[in-house]
Formats: C-alpha cells, structure tokens, sequence
C-alpha cells in the first residue's frame, strides 16, 4: 500500500505525523498591528520565512537533494519522475501539452496562442472559439505567476499579445469561490495514490473605511506592503481613490503568493474521499506520479464528489505542497513536510530508472536554464 511505501522513503511514522491536524493548528500567528507600530518590511522579510528569497528558504535542503542525488547515481534525478511531462515537470514544460492529459470534465478550456498571430487572428479565433471576457492569459512556459494577467477586453488582449515574450494560453476566468492547490503523489507500481497536501488561498482584497484611501489600506496589512509598488504601476491614480465604507476592492485576482496572495494551510480537508477524487483525475495520465493541481471548485463538497471541478493548471518535479507557506504551519514543520515530498519524489524517481527511465543530463539541464534565462535578459 501507499502508506507502506511512503514509510520507506523517509522516517516510518512520516506520512501520518505531518498530516496529523494537531500539529498544523496549534501554532498561533500574532495578527498585524493595524494603525500602530509597524516593522520595517525588512525586518519582517527576515523574521517571516514565506518572505525569504527563494535560494535561502531552499539552502537547508540541499543535503536532501544530495541524498537523493547520491541514491539515484545523479544530480538531475529529478527528471526521471513524471514521464508524461518534460524533464519531469522541472523546468521550461509546455502548460498546454499538460493540461491536454487531464480528463476534460476536469480542466479548464485552454487555448494555444501563436506569438506569430496577429490582431486580426485574435479576434477571428474569439469570435470562433464564443469566449468571453474575462479571461486570462499566461506564458505556455513560464514560472512562478510571472507574466499571468486577468484581461476584461480586447484592447487589453491585443496589448499583452504584443508584448508577449512568446507563445500562451487563454483560459477563461473561472469565478467559482474556491482556489486551491491540492498536492497528488503516487509511486510507481502502486495502483493508487494520495493527495498530501491542501493549500488554500485567500486574494489580496481590501474593505474601506470610507477615509482611506486604497494605497493607505493596503500600508494598513504586511502582506500588502510588499505590493505597494507594483500596484501602483498598475492602478496610477486609482491608488489615491478612497473606497466607501465596508466595500470590497479585489485588488488581485490572480492567485500567486508572489502577487500578494496568502496561501492557508487546508489539510483539514485530507480524507480518503479527495483520494478517490484524485486518483479518478489521473487515472489515464500514464507516467504522472507527483505534482500540484491548481484548480477553482464550487465548494469543498462538490470537491469531494469531483464536481464542478476546474483545474487550471498542473505543475510537476518543481511544485511546492503551498501549505509550508502559511505561518501557521510552522517554519520546521514546513521543512518536515518539504523534506518527505522531495524523499517521496526520490522514491519514484529511483522506481522508474530501475524501470529504464534515465534522467536529463546535467547538460541538458545546465542549457535549459541558460536558453532561459538569456532569453530574459
């Protein structure tokens, strides 16, 4: 059973310790200070570990990936995980050749767009397609939220296509009330799987006061500071309008921890139900084995009877369980938790090379990241 095989990857009483509810709510976080003393944002990028740069939340784990690099006889290990997926889902895999694996009734329409197309090919594919606005567009290789935008028009659609860097997707905007990102583990030569971690999202949204203004509310709560700038170029001088008291202002709609948005610890909602509901999902995604679905659902329940169900993307070797990220989770608890998914990881990808899967080179990989990265620059 799965159980059985998740406590050979890292200590035997892993897989039920960390997702033992106890332990993921006991932890309290003290709340804002609101109009009084406020840290500097460098103090508190220091003393919050969801607000440390990448390379340094990620620093201790590098005996981990040692440890498996030495296990698997390779330092790009990693990619020999899921076989449906580029190098594994590490880097630089096509969106829409991944999402074109997941049964229909569970994703949401996704659309290819040529960086070759014109204005004119814009508007013949959404007269053809019947999509309606909203609708969002993202980079059909991209990271991290990068470059993901909420579009209401034609205009708009037409200026982001202009400055795409290259090809994208559309999707339609999902307005369901439920975002979450549920995290799918199954090893190879198991017949079912688990989800092992729950993340839910709570958008950067503010309430007036009816004398503040939306630049002044947003300095009112730490996680919106951060954004200060960055709204500023997007909204100019809608920053200075003041919202009536007790109406809603979605600042941003996009749910990416990097654009303001605080991932909550939801793993309240594991059971052998969402199992079910997930091993359905990727039941004829041959060679998946690890990677987080990011989706909308109408509620908890329909998603525990896999209804209404929209999955917008599916991110594989490099996704995080986005859980760790909540304060309440627990700076060593969030390291117990990333440690058993990367031991978990090194667990399939030692199954498949014993299998004849053999990972990318490091050279592969080295030029990955340089073809990228230069592209960027």
């Amino acid at each position: 059973m799965f159980t059985d095989q998740a406590q050979k990857v890292t200590r035997p009483e892993a897989f039920d310790v960390w997702v033992n509810r106890a332990q993921q709510t006991n932890r309290t976080v003290k709340p804002d200070a609101g109009n009084g003393f406020q840290k500097p944002l460098w103090l508190i990028r220091l003393t919050n570990y969801e607000y440390w740069p990448f390379w340094l939340f990620y620093l201790p784990m590098l005996p981990v990936w040692l440890w498996q690099s030495i296990r698997n006889r390779s330092f790009t290990w990693f990619t020999a995980t899921n076989q449906n997926i580029e190098f594994g889902g590490f880097f630089g895999e096509s969106k829409i050749d991944i999402l074109d694996q997941i049964p229909q009734k569970y994703r949401t329409a996704s659309f290819f767009i040529p960086n070759e197309w014109t204005s004119v090919d814009l508007e013949l594919f959404l007269e053809t397609s019947k999509l309606s606005f909203p609708v969002v567009a993202k980079p059909n290789v991209g990271e991290r939220g990068n470059d993901v935008e909420k579009i209401d028009s034609l205009n708009r659609l037409i200026a982001y296509h202009q400055s795409a860097d290259g090809e994208y997707i559309i999707q339609p905007f999902i307005e369901e009330p439920v975002e979450l990102g549920v995290f799918f583990v199954r090893l190879p030569g198991e017949e079912k799987g688990k989800v092992t971690s729950v993340t839910g999202k709570e958008f950067m949204e503010i309430t007036g006061d009816g004398k503040s203004t939306i630049g002044g509310l947003m300095q009112k709560e730490t996680r919106f500071r951060f954004q200060l700038d960055s709204m500023a170029k997007k909204l100019g001088k809608k920053m200075d309008t003041i919202p009536l008291k007790g109406e809603k202002v979605l600042l941003e709609p996009i749910g990416n921890h990097c654009r303001g948005t605080r991932f909550v610890n939801r793993n309240e909602l594991l059971n052998p139900q969402l199992d079910v509901v997930f091993n359905r999902i990727t039941k004829d995604m041959e060679g998946f084995y690890f990677g987080r679905f990011d989706l909308k659902v109408r509620s908890v329940e329909d998603l525990y009877i896999g209804q209404h169900i929209y999955i917008l993307e599916l991110n594989g070797a490099s996704s995080e369980p986005g859980h760790i990220y909540d304060q309440k989770t627990g700076l060593l608890q969030a390291y117990r938790d990333l440690i058993w998914h990367w031991n978990a990881l090194g667990e399939i990808a030692k199954r498949n090379q014993k299998a004849g899967i053999k990972p990318a080179s490091t050279k592969q990989i080295i030029e990955l990241l340089k073809g990228h990265f230069s592209s960027k620059s």
